[in-house]
């Protein structure tokens, strides 16, 4: 189990490095079928009895979402808006159309927060990849997002004793979110000097917290789904890891995030020349 999480963790890291650092099509590629592969995730665990969603209608306007982002600045204006107003309207109108017509307004609820949870989130990283010093930018956020969770794994297992969130996750420690404190800023000081992000090292250290903290909220969102869908992992495509879902769960907070901080400073010129 441990050999072939660790295989798989190599290959994410390949794929995904190859991907950051090519930018533009490729990258928003991959993250398009990474949003797709999401999407579909989510509303398998969420479908039941009483919840069925329009999953391929989901799984659609999260790509979209995702290939907007790598339009021009001035077509995103009009397009984006345009694709949420679909997203809205589109699933609606199919409802009243639909052989069965009850809890509709339930399922198009799950449907499109489906689409904001997945596409949306993920199209942020699209975006941050496009500023200037783009495809630092995404490896400091990716990776310190990266090392808050195995840092905080591996510290929480080996001294977590106080529970950080026991009615989401019980396995969470207040220990392991320190070391995962810890690693995020650890990466964000890296990817900062390596990259020459126009950072000083207060705010490096204050990227990291950050990173670490949205990092977090995000693994215990997807916790707090899975529990109340009384499901274990959101699949099992990647071996070790189990579901897409699962392994990005911590990175989808933090693009929004990380990509508003980054423009306000861009824009207030808090960053260093």
């Amino acid at each position: 189990m441990i050999a072939k999480r660790i295989i798989t963790g190599i290959l994410i890291g390949i794929v995904a490095g190859v991907a950051m650092w090519l930018g533009g099509p490729v990258f928003t590629v991959v993250a398009a079928l990474v949003a797709a592969i999401s999407a579909y995730e989510y509303y398998v665990i969420v479908k039941s009895e009483h919840i069925q969603p329009l999953t391929y209608f989901g799984i659609v306007f999260s790509i979209l979402l995702v290939l907007n982002a790598n339009c021009p600045p001035n077509i995103t204006l009009i397009t984006l808006p345009l694709i949420i107003i679909l997203a809205t309207i589109i699933p609606l109108i199919w409802m009243i159309f639909r052989h069965n017509k009850d809890n509709s307004f339930i399922n198009w609820s799950w449907t499109f927060s489906g689409i904001i949870y997945t596409g949306l989130l993920i199209s942020f990283y699209v975006y941050m990849r496009a500023l200037d010093n783009g495809m630092g930018w995404v490896f400091l956020v990716i990776g310190s997002t990266t090392f808050c969770d195995i840092f905080a794994y591996a510290i929480g297992s080996k001294i977590g004793k106080h529970s950080l969130a026991a009615s989401v996750s019980p396995g969470k420690t207040w220990e392991g979110s320190a070391g995962g404190l810890a690693g995020s800023i650890i990466f964000a000081i890296i990817a900062s000097v390596f990259f020459n992000l126009p950072l000083n090292y207060w705010q490096m250290i204050i990227a990291g917290i950050i990173i670490a903290v949205f990092a977090q909220l995000g693994d215990l969102v997807e916790s707090l789904l899975k529990r109340n869908m009384k499901t274990k992992d959101t699949g099992n495509i990647l071996p070790g890891h189990g579901g897409v879902l699962d392994r990005i769960d911590s990175h989808l907070l933090t693009a929004p995030v990380a990509y508003y901080l980054i423009v306000l400073a861009i824009n207030q010129g808090w960053l260093s020349s």
